[in-house]
């Protein structure tokens, strides 16, 4: 059976992945979904760094502005409308193009890893989020280092949702999520695939991020937090978890000055850039686009891009 082709265009936050993927869709006749834990929420536009619709120049996109911001948004129910969209794109005969940086959620549609039959248990999940609240994050995360340190090393003491979640997958099986995890990453995607990820000069790369932010703040970062306070989403929502997002929360809720607030968020984007680069590096099958090679060469890269997609038989050329 003839495998259907997908595109992945990923790269650390602030690289220039939005752009690239535009002008690559309308080469090979795509359409992208996106694959960021934000941009799928509504109203918060400015600290995600949306793409606008003015931006889309006519290129289908999903998974944007689709949920509110007080619902979950978590790695299955991506997978379960990634998948949707997939099935849309390949029916309107167009290459689905998978653009952003969320390695997790990338990986779980590439590989098609099977999360819906993981049990929970709600008392003990419970036991767990209160012994975050009253001990620490940091509690919990030593916790998942006694019993699973390979998950503990992937997962940041402040995710306390997967933090919980590996320790309950190991309560009720017995057996380290990342040996699960392990175990599905070795199937062999359905997908005749070629993923890419853009990457930069690190240093180039943080002043990117820094810029990003103060145009962020330009553009009404503060306006648009104040705005989601007062229509009632809050700190314990996933939404407003969000780099960008909490940063300024702390600022309006008097817990630091605006200039601690943004230092902070700087400081976070680039921690969270430099954790982005770490996974792809172990991810398999990856094709890196170093801009600095191609003396930041949009049209070059692109020329590229398609040469190994037509090698690969994903375009024709």
């Amino acid at each position: 059976m003839t495998k259907q082709p997908l595109i992945i265009l990923s790269g650390p936050t602030a690289v220039g992945k939005t752009a690239l993927s535009i002008e690559l869709a309308k080469r090979v006749n795509g359409a992208i979904i996106s694959a960021d834990s934000m941009q799928v929420y509504k109203y918060m536009d400015i600290g995600s760094a949306k793409i606008m619709p003015e931006e889309m120049d006519g290129v289908k996109h999903y998974l944007i502005d689709e949920l509110e911001p007080s619902d979950e948004f978590n790695i299955v129910v991506f997978q379960q409308k990634a998948k949707a969209a997939l099935k849309e794109i390949y029916a309107n005969g167009q290459i689905p193009i998978v653009a952003g940086g969320t390695g997790f959620y990338i990986q779980a549609l590439l590989y098609d890893i099977d999360f819906d039959n993981q049990d929970c248990d709600e008392t003990f999940r419970a036991e767990l989020e209160q012994i975050a609240k009253e001990q620490g994050n940091e509690v919990l995360h030593e916790r998942l280092q006694a019993v699973d340190p390979v998950s503990a090393e992937k997962i940041h003491a402040n995710n306390v949702k997967r933090v919980i979640r590996a320790l309950e997958f190991y309560h009720l099986t017995g057996k380290p999520i990342s040996e699960h995890n392990e175990a599905e990453q070795q199937k062999e995607s359905p997908y005749n695939f070629a993923y890419f990820v853009l990457t930069d000069d690190r240093e180039n790369l943080y002043k990117r991020i820094d810029k990003r932010v103060d145009i962020m703040l330009e553009q009404g970062l503060v306006k648009e937090v104040t705005k989601l306070k007062e229509m009632g989403y809050h700190r314990d929502m996933v939404s407003m978890q969000g780099l960008g997002y909490k940063e300024i929360l702390d600022y309006l809720d008097g817990k630091c000055t605006l200039e601690e607030a943004v230092y902070i968020l700087k400081r976070e984007t680039r921690h969270f850039a430099k954790r982005q680069l770490t996974w792809f590096r172990r991810e398999r099958e990856v094709i890196w686009i170093d801009k600095e090679k191609y003396n930041y060469d949009e049209a070059a890269i692109l020329e590229e891009m398609c040469r190994i997609l037509d090698t690969k038989g994903i375009i024709k050329e």
